[in-house]
């Protein structure tokens, strides 16, 4: 390890309670995508305090930004934070189900945690640059702001818009969330391809309906217009028509999937005039793009038809077209030989009593290590990869999604997974969703994955800033891969042709003469 390394573990261990404080008030705001107002205001005023000169907005994306810190020419070393929590999963850092103050539980809270996930990277952020300043290390640090990443929503655009060039590595974290990717590094098997797009339907002359049959109606508006179908039926059978016909879109193999959410229904004032405006999102989730541009034309066909039926219109609006990941094995050595000299998150015996109390509440019996035993434990990529290829096809390159992905293609990426809280859990016993939420918020529950990741990502940096040989063997590798660099003969361009999609009708929190409260008032504010 060199001295800057030590110098920037030092710095983390010493501003461990502030990245314990700041993980809890991104929790405790709990903002969904594309509303994180809170949150991207609360990383960019941190930022400035810090030295660095921020873009906000970045990308034409409200809660983005894009955050500079120089210390002379050098490489650029890339990483980033994300905010995003997730509607319907507002818990309190507490150990029973109960949601946080003054709000319901449909309101927003953090599952994956990413309140964890963008701190642990600002933590390694903070400590690579200080590790710089002492000692004379030359370059660049560049800390984007990724919002609505549950959407797969800014790094398409960002990538689109060049916020990823001219990078010598990115460094990308994530929080355990399936076995056997835990306190490890991808290795092959990096994340495939998603699309996401929102179909409108829209009704703009329901009186048209009847027309033919009732010429001589003296008001086109009469009672009976309620009888037309309006945006409500079609929306109802675009969602009938693509849940019949989703065992055809593609073969069942390989953990793809198609997800839907209805975001806006009804619209009508009166209870004599049909539905003028409904939408439903889809998120497809495909090791490949001819995949997913095989769904998208099976449900532009379907929105058609159905808006054809009920005597409507449609858009489609995309959210997210994002590529599937690119490998890089000398960014992952580099990372998993960081995090073994940091070695895997460990829980104190404060911890394991946190988490006793949680699993009774839960439902469960406490255990004396109440904790799975792969949260303590290191896995090498090469034999993570192995146990992840068991089930999956020998064709099939990518797996699962996630939009980091993007990043991969503008630089050499390594992709690293720290163990967060998981209980071990009884035979035939599954925990309900609200104790993993909770264990991500209570700071002795989240704070050892913090620590872990932000020394891990500060490692990473300082290796590419300080390792010369290091370095120029992820861009050989990039350059191989993507069969000469970026536009490339492998490389795939972004597929980003869209604005940003912040003006759709996105769950977010609101003022009232109640106060603040969830689009959805809380119960004992109704």
């Amino acid at each position: 390890m060199s001295s800057a390394q030590e110098t920037a573990l030092a710095c983390i261990d010493s501003i461990q309670p502030l990245l314990s404080a700041w993980t809890r008030t991104i929790f405790d705001f709990g903002e969904t995508a594309w509303r994180e107002y809170q949150s991207a205001a609360w990383y960019v005023d941190r930022l400035k305090r810090e030295g660095f000169s921020v873009e906000v907005g970045s990308g034409g994306m409200p809660t983005a930004f894009c955050a500079h810190w120089t210390n002379g020419d050098g490489p650029v070393i890339g990483m980033y934070g994300e905010y995003d929590a997730v509607p319907g999963n507002c818990q309190d850092a507490a150990t029973v189900k109960r949601p946080r103050d003054g709000l319901g539980a449909e309101a927003g809270g953090h599952t994956d945690p990413h309140s964890g996930l963008g701190i642990g990277s600002l933590g390694g952020l903070l400590a690579t640059k200080a590790a710089m300043l002492e000692h004379g290390i030359k370059g660049t640090l560049r800390f984007t702001g990724e919002p609505a990443e549950k959407v797969r929503g800014s790094k398409p655009i960002h990538a689109a818009k060049g916020y990823y060039d001219g990078l010598a590595g990115m460094i990308s974290f994530h929080p355990f969330y399936m076995l056997p990717l835990c306190n490890t590094a991808r290795w092959d098997t990096h994340c495939g391809a998603a699309y996401s797009m929102i179909y409108r339907f829209v009704c703009d002359e329901p009186e048209s309906w009847g027309r033919a049959a009732n010429d001589a109606a003296p008001i086109p508006q009469a009672h009976s217009a309620v009888r037309a179908p309006g945006a409500n039926d079609a929306l109802m059978m675009m969602y009938m028509a693509s849940k019949a016909l989703r065992d055809s879109m593609l073969t069942h193999q390989g953990g793809w999937s198609i997800s839907e959410a209805i975001l806006t229904a009804g619209q009508a004032t009166a209870d004599n005039l049909p539905a003028g405006l409904a939408e439903i999102q889809y998120m497809i989730r495909v090791p490949t793009i001819a995949m997913a541009e095989q769904v998208t034309a099976v449900l532009d066909r379907n929105a058609e038809a159905a808006a054809k039926m009920s005597g409507c219109r449609y858009e489609r609006h995309w959210v997210s077209k994002s590529r599937p990941g690119l490998a890089n094995h000398a960014m992952a050595n580099i990372t998993y030989q960081a995090l073994s000299t940091v070695g895997a998150p460990q829980w104190n015996e404060e911890a394991r009593a946190i988490a006793r109390e949680v699993q009774v509440n839960a439902g469960g019996e406490a255990t004396e290590n109440p904790f799975i035993d792969e949260l303590e434990r290191l896995i090498a990529p090469q034999e993570a990869e192995a146990i992840l290829r068991r089930d999956l096809p020998p064709s099939q390159v990518n797996s699962t999604s996630d939009d980091y992905t993007d990043m991969s293609w503008h630089a050499p990426t390594s992709r690293f997974y720290v163990a967060r809280p998981a209980l071990r859990a009884a035979k035939g016993h599954t925990y309900p969703a609200w104790v993993m939420n909770a264990l991500g918020g209570i700071p002795a529950t989240i704070d050892p994955m913090v620590t872990c990741a932000s020394k891990t990502v500060a490692l990473t940096a300082l290796r590419l800033l300080e390792d010369k040989a290091a370095r120029d063997a992820a861009m050989d590798e990039f350059v191989e891969r993507t069969g000469g660099g970026v536009g490339g003969a492998n490389w795939i361009a972004p597929l980003c042709d869209y604005e940003p999609p912040i003006n759709f009708r996105w769950p977010e929190y609101v003022t009232t003469p109640r106060g603040r409260d969830w689009w959805i008032p809380a119960a004992s504010t109704a």
